[in-house]
């Protein structure tokens, strides 16, 4: 007698026993003959699946999936193959399991019966829900923790001129409303740090302000850098998938730098972000509501790009509800030395140093366009205050030499202030050919321009010429010049 007969005295216990195994197991047991005729189901798959025993008894396999009881029968297909067959099914319940049906034969290899084991998924589902949702709350903050590493300190606002004032007055007002901002002005003049400004005065300064420079994104990139992706989308992809910006900045703050660099296929998809506050994921099939403020900024002319069919009009307008323009520092007199004293206090703080500015060098700086703006200023200041070997920063700690282009600029207007005194050094004999004169001392202005710069559009800029004069106008002093020789 073997172990397992031990365990029973009589067949009808051996029929008990078996029968509360059978009631009792945590995955739902389901038999049916050959024929597919329900034979059997225990308490668990009446609980996983949502049918009653009454509902499926004595019912053939086919009509329960005919009568769309069940969308799916293993029990028909090891019936036809007589092979297990695994399927994964989401029953009426709402429950998804994982069902594998078996053929069992008798001792003789006879086919008798199929027995099909249905095993609840919905708790492993539920909990790999729960581990994808803390991936993706773990993923989002890594990478609001990288933005915020990457991004600098919010300087203190420098605004003395009335241009300047002008500009924060708008800033401060706008600030506490969710209106979208976009904020127009040349490279360098602080656009990022108004940006900062309207955020931490918002009602959104406790979430997260991101930064998104539209033109430093690859072009096959922005799209799912703004908006994410799904586990799979493309070839390369996190096989977890991709929290976007927009999400990440989701109750927060956006600021879309150099908007005017947005590809056009890529535009289409931003306005209908601004406009519906959702987005959709790349290889996604769902939208993803977003709640985000949005600040752009540009340095190029919108409309004439809107003209030229390189900017949509349409997100133009969506951009510029509330444009405030901030002035280039050349216009900006009154910011210059306060922004350098301010530059400067912070670097002698930063290396524990005590260097202070000449009176004629404080002219110098005042005197200079900036054509790079605040920017310029800041790396000129740094650059002054490390070369120069005393205290004092003199004229000459400003204009090193060096390939940077508004240094020479620089040098060159020092020059003239000495070139051009009031006071004669040297007496005049006349006749002069004064137009001669001119035209020698105009020549070496384009050429030092030209030499400076290194493009026609730059140089002729800074000489208050047109392209075209300035092309001219060389032009005529290499001919002079060539007939001389």
């Amino acid at each position: 007698m073997t172990n397992t007969a031990k365990l029973f005295t009589t067949l009808s216990e051996a029929r008990e026993r078996l029968n509360a195994i059978i009631e009792h197991s945590f995955d739902g047991i389901f038999i049916t003959d050959a024929k597919a005729n329900v034979v059997r189901v225990n308490h668990a798959y009446e609980m996983i699946t949502g049918l009653k025993k009454e509902e499926v008894l004595g019912k053939n396999m086919a009509k329960l999936v005919q009568d769309k009881l069940i969308s799916e029968s293993g029990s028909l297909q090891v019936i036809e193959t007589k092979r297990p067959v695994t399927l994964q099914q989401r029953f009426r319940s709402g429950k998804e399991a994982l069902v594998t049906s078996s053929p069992i034969f008798d001792k003789d290899g006879k086919f008798i019966m199929v027995v099909t084991n249905v095993r609840d998924l919905t708790e492993i589902y539920n909990l790999k829900a729960v581990v994808q949702e803390k991936t993706e709350a773990m993923n989002r903050l890594a990478l609001e923790l990288e933005h915020l590493q990457t991004a600098t300190e919010m300087p203190e606002i420098i605004a003395k001129d009335e241009t300047t004032l002008a500009a924060m007055l708008l800033a401060n007002r706008v600030a506490a409303m969710d209106t979208t901002v976009i904020l127009l002005g040349e490279t360098g003049v602080g656009k990022e740090v108004i940006a900062r400004y309207i955020f931490q005065h918002s009602h959104r300064a406790k979430n997260s302000f991101i930064k998104v420079n539209c033109g430093a994104i690859p072009e096959n990139l922005i799209e799912s850098e703004l908006f994410g992706y799904e586990s799979g989308a493309f070839t390369g992809a996190n096989k977890n998938g991709k929290v976007g910006l927009f999400e990440l900045a989701n109750n927060g703050t956006l600021f879309l730098d150099e908007i005017g660099e947005l590809p056009k296929d890529m535009q289409v998809k931003l306005l209908r972000a601004l406009q519906e506050q959702e987005i959709m994921r790349v290889g996604g099939t769902k939208p993803v509501k977003i709640n985000v403020r949005i600040i752009a900024a540009t340095n190029r002319n919108l409309e004439e790009m809107v003209k030229d069919g390189t900017f949509r009009e349409d997100l133009y307008y969506r951009l510029t509800v509330f444009p405030i323009v901030i002035p280039p520092l050349r216009m900006r007199k009154k910011d210059i030395i306060p922004l350098a004293l301010f530059f400067l206090k912070k670097l002698n703080q930063k290396y524990q140093l005590k260097k202070f500015f000449t009176d004629t060098s404080i002219r110098l700086l005042q005197s200079y366009d900036w054509p790079g703006n605040i920017r310029e200023l800041k790396n000129i200041v740094e650059r002054a205050i490390i070369i120069s070997p005393e205290e004092a920063i003199n004229p000459e700690d400003l204009h090193i030499h060096s390939s940077s282009k508004p240094i020479v600029i620089i040098k060159e207007q020092k020059s003239d202030l000495h070139s051009f005194d009031a006071t004669p050094k040297t007496e005049i004999t006349f006749p002069v050919n004064l137009k001669s004169i001119v035209e020698k001392l105009e020549a070496n202005y384009i050429d030092k321009a030209y030499e400076s710069f290194g493009n026609v559009r730059d140089a002729a800029k800074n000489l208050g010429l047109t392209p075209s004069t300035f092309v001219r106008k060389r032009k005529q002093s290499q001919t002079h010049d060539s007939e001389r020789m």
